[in-house]
């Protein structure tokens, strides 16, 4: 069976429940979904399934595929409040969670992204509400609002994300370099990050951060350990765990630059002052490439006081 009969079976059978679907990818799915944001979904094991079935009973397998998701769509749809009015439940049973994004993974199809309840975590990087169900993830979408602002939605569900989750932090050396891992199984790790004093010291210049998956943050503390060194650690450690695990978010280290208080993430709106950076080392050559100009400032600033 050809993967091009598989997929415009689908394509069909997604058409005729009324969820019009494309394909993003050779094996994802990019699903509209009634009064939710679109959706992607990998259907690889779909695919594998389907190539040993007749080509005259392909539809109705995926029928049978399509009207399943349906139904659990439906099921779940069933749990969550029907007016914007009732994001006040959503709220007040901590249902709200964060999860943190690439700018690039929310910017197809266009104006998904203006369509959730998001905003600006980092260059590159988006932060978005999310109802936290028993069996999925659903996007807030902005119109269910209510009367409620984006800010106290925001810290809503920061509170909820970090008082009702578990997490785990250790302290592993990479390449010569601690790095604190916050980590855990659940998907809203990320949002650590507002609390960051919880997990360094005075750090009188910041620390580095990075964002891989969406079960791990990590950290370094800037102190005594060369700068350099632990940029480049940063880097090779947050590039191999995208590798080896799904759902990647980012291979970007950020300067996380101290000042902000918890109130103000928690209850004012306020996100954390991160800044791109990245250094190319060639040991061959001896020599050292700043990225960025934030990179070459933390540089300076790490020697001087040296």
């Amino acid at each position: 069976m050809t993967q091009d009969a598989i997929g415009a079976a689908l394509l069909e059978a997604f058409a005729a429940e009324g969820f019009p679907a494309r394909f993003v990818a050779p094996t994802t799915l990019s699903i509209s979904l009634p009064g939710v944001s679109d959706f992607t979904a990998d259907i690889g094991n779909v695919f594998a399934e389907a190539g040993g079935v007749p080509h005259d009973e392909l539809p109705a397998f995926a029928a049978d595929f399509v009207s399943g998701f349906a139904r659990g769509y439906r099921r779940k749809m069933a749990q969550v409040p029907d007016t914007s009015a009732d994001i006040r439940h959503l709220v007040d049973s901590e249902a709200l969670r964060i999860r943190i994004y690439s700018e690039a993974a929310l910017a197809d199809p266009p104006g998904l992204r203006d369509s959730l309840v998001t905003r600006p975590l980092a260059p590159g990087l988006v932060e978005t509400v999310v109802i936290d169900l028993p069996d999925s993830i659903m996007s807030l979408g902005r119109e269910r609002l209510g009367g409620l602002t984006e800010n106290q939605v925001f810290g809503a569900a920061l509170h909820a994300s970090l008082h009702r989750e578990p997490h785990y932090t250790k302290v592993e050396e990479v390449m010569g370099v601690p790095v604190t891992f916050i980590g855990e199984t659940q998907r809203y790790i990320g949002c650590h990050v507002h609390v960051l004093s919880r997990y360094v010291g005075p750090a009188r210049h910041g620390a580095l951060v990075s964002f891989p998956l969406p079960e791990y943050l990590l950290v370094h503390e800037i102190g005594d350990v060369h700068v350099i060194a632990a940029m480049e650690s940063m880097q090779a450690v947050t590039r191999t765990l995208i590798e080896q695990g799904e759902k990647g978010i980012s291979s970007q280290v950020y300067w996380w630059r101290p000042g902000q208080d918890e109130p103000a993430a928690l209850d004012d709106g306020g996100v954390p002052d991160l800044r791109p950076v990245e250094v190319e080392v060639d040991h061959q050559e001896k020599s050292i490439t700043p990225r960025t100009a934030e990179t070459q400032e933390l540089i300076e600033l790490w020697m001087r006081d040296q």
